[in-house]
């Protein structure tokens, strides 16, 4: 809602206003400038409610007993990892041969050290 309001405080600064054709909205008016906060109001109250659901079905899968995140990598993986890596090799081929993602390898490389 506060980048809204500044979007038209900057758009009023410079002697501008906002019309959008379709939405019927002119924020030279005083009806137009409340539709335009009024719907800014809206989206943020929309934005509250996605997260209350996204937070609700999170907790919900956790209390399941659901494993939340990316998959761990096996110990045996990771000890490859280091030893191709004390040997020299570049992170992309350690994936490569290991069969995991580069970033997989950077994350235990640097655990690593």
């Amino acid at each position: 809602m506060q980048d809204l309001i500044g979007f038209l405080s900057e758009l009023h600064a410079t002697g501008r206003d906002l019309y959008l054709h379709q939405q019927a909205i002119d924020t030279s008016t005083p009806s137009g400038r409340a539709m335009f906060q009024m719907l800014g109001v809206f989206a943020e109250f929309e934005r509250g409610m996605i997260r209350e659901r996204v937070n609700a079905g999170l907790a919900r899968a956790r209390a399941n007993g659901v494993k939340l995140g990316r998959p761990t990598v096996a110990p045996k993986v990771e000890q490859r990892v280091r030893e191709l890596r004390a040997k020299g090799m570049g992170l992309i081929k350690i994936g490569r041969e290991v069969g995991v993602g580069t970033g997989t390898v950077q994350r235990i490389v640097a655990a690593a050290q």
